[in-house]
C-alpha cells in the first residue's frame, strides 16, 4: 500500500488530489455536535495542502436517498474545516456537475474545496458494477491522483472508496496508515491480558467479532442491549429489555466454546431498569431501580449497567496490557443511564494498558462525557469498518489502495 509520504516525496504541487474522507459527522439542526472525524482527516489535507496541492475532499454524510437532501449537506463539514485548517474552503453545491468542476478549477496550488455529499448521486452507493463505475469516472475527471483517508467507509464497496482508487495514481493517507497499524495491533502479537468489551444494542451486529475474539482474547465483557439476549439464553427473566431471540441458539453456542475455551465470557451481575425508555431530548430525571441481573421485573427493561457490575467491569480491565472497546453498555445519553459507559471509559484510561476505543457510539460517548482523548491510546474514527477487520474480512476500501 503506497503511502501519503511516498506521493509527497514524488511531487503534488499544482496536482488536483482527490481526498476520501470521512466528514460523517452528527448535526443537530445543522450544528456539528462532534468533529472528531474532521479533525482525524485535518492531517492528510493540510500537508498536501502545505506541499502545493489543489485538495479536492469528498465524503458522504447520513443516508440521503441518492439524491440531493438539505438535511445532509456538507456545507457544515465544510466550514468547520476551513475553521480548523485557517484557511477559506470553497464549497461545490453538487459532486460532479456545473459547479464541483468550476469549483475544482478555480482552485490555485494549496487551496482546499469539498465537494457536496457523495451520496447525493445513486451510482456512490449503487450494487450495480457498472452504475458505480459510470460515478467513478466523473469523479475521476475531478483530480490527478487519489487520496484515500476515510477509515469510516472502507468497508463499503461504494464508487468513491472502491472504484476510484483504480482510476487513479493512489495512496492511503496518514489516518487509514494509523488505524491499520492499530488493528493490527489487536490481530497480531497482541499483549496479554487482552480483554474486550462489547455493548451496544444488538447482539447480531457484534455475532461475527465475537466469533473470530474467543480464539484471540483472554476476557469478553458483555454490555448493553445485547447482553439481555445473553442473560435471556441462561435462563434468567429479562422482563421488556431489547431482546433478539433468534439469537439464541448462537448465544448458546458461543457461551460454551467461551467455556471450553478458557475465555471469560462476563455478563451484568445487575442492572439499572425502568418501565419506560427515557426522555433523550429533555433529558428529565428518570425514574429506575437496581435490581440483580436475572431479577428483571416483568414490566421493566434494562437500560445501563449496575454499581456492581460496574465494579466488576472495572477489575476485569484493570490488569489489562490491551483493550479493544465498541459499544456503549448503557444509554450513556441520558446522564442517569451514563454511569456504566462512564465506568468503562475511566477504567481503561486507569490501566495502563493500550486501549482502543471502537469508533462510532462510543468514540461519542468518550467525548460526550467529558474525557480527554488523549487518555486512550486510539479513538477509531470507523467502528464498523473496525469490527469487520477484526472478523478478518477483506475491506474493499483497504484492498482497492493496495493494488
Amino acid at each position: 500500500m503506497k503511502t501519503i509520504d511516498e506521493l509527497l516525496a514524488e511531487g503534488v504541487r499544482g496536482k488536483r488530489v482527490f481526498v476520501r474522507a470521512d466528514l460523517n459527522v452528527p448535526l443537530a439542526g445543522g450544528t456539528i455536535t462532534d468533529d472528531g472525524r474532521i479533525r482525524a482527516v485535518l492531517p492528510t489535507i493540510a500537508k498536501l495542502a502545505e506541499a502545493g496541492a489543489r485538495v479536492v475532499v469528498a465524503s458522504h454524510l447520513g443516508r440521503p436517498k441518492g439524491e440531493p437532501d438539505p438535511a445532509f449537506s456538507l456545507a457544515p463539514a465544510a466550514e468547520r474545516l476551513g475553521e480548523l485548517l485557517g484557511q477559506d474552503v470553497a464549497f461545490a453545491t453538487d459532486t460532479v456537475g456545473a459547479s464541483a468542476k468550476e469549483t475544482v478549477a478555480a482552485l490555485a496550488d494549496g487551496r482546499v474545496a469539498v465537494i457536496e455529499n457523495l451520496r447525493f448521486n445513486a451510482g456512490e452507493t449503487s450494487k450495480d458494477d457498472a452504475e458505480r463505475g459510470a460515478f467513478a469516472d466523473r469523479l475521476a475527471e475531478l483530480a490527478d491522483v487519489y487520496v484515500g483517508d476515510g477509515f469510516g467507509a472502507v468497508h463499503r464497496k461504494h464508487a468513491s472508496v472502491f472504484d476510484l482508487p483504480a482510476r487513479l495514481p493512489h495512496a492511503a493517507g496518514y489516518l487509514i496508515a494509523t488505524e491499520v497499524g492499530v488493528l493490527k495491533k489487536l490481530t497480531a502479537d497482541v499483549k496479554r491480558p487482552y480483554v474486550v468489551v462489547l455493548g451496544g444494542a444488538k447482539v447480531s451486529d457484534k455475532l461475527a467479532v465475537i466469533d473470530q475474539l474467543l480464539g484471540k482474547a483472554d476476557r469478553i465483557l458483555i454490555g448493553g442491549g445485547m447482553a439481555y439476549t445473553f442473560l435471556k439464553a441462561q435462563g434468567h427473566e429479562i422482563g421488556i429489555s431489547l431482546l433478539q431471540e433468534d439469537q439464541i441458539p448462537v448465544v448458546l453456542e458461543y457461551l460454551a466454546r467461551a467455556e471450553k475455551l478458557g475465555v471469560e465470557l462476563v455478563l451484568p451481575v445487575d442492572i439499572l431498569a425502568s418501565a419506560d425508555f427515557p426522555d433523550l431530548k429533555g433529558k428529565t430525571p428518570a425514574e429506575f431501580i437496581t435490581v440483580d441481573a436475572d431479577k428483571i421485573p416483568a414490566d421493566k427493561e434494562g437500560l445501563d449497567i449496575g454499581p456492581k457490575t460496574r465494579e466488576l467491569y472495572a477489575s476485569k480491565i484493570a490488569d489489562a496490557e490491551t483493550v479493544f472497546w465498541n459499544g456503549p453498555v448503557g444509554v450513556f445519553e441520558h446522564p442517569d443511564y451514563a454511569n456504566g459507559t462512564k465506568a468503562i471509559a475511566q477504567a481503561l484510561t486507569e490501566s495502563g494498558a493500550f486501549t482502543v476505543v471502537g469508533g462510532g457510539d462510543s468514540a461519542a460517548a468518550v467525548r460526550t462525557l467529558g474525557f480527554d482523548e488523549n487518555a486512550f491510546g486510539h479513538i477509531s474514527t470507523g467502528g464498523g469498518a473496525s469490527l469487520e477487520y477484526l472478523e478478518g474480512k477483506t475491506l474493499p476500501g483497504l484492498a482497492a489502495l493496495e493494488v
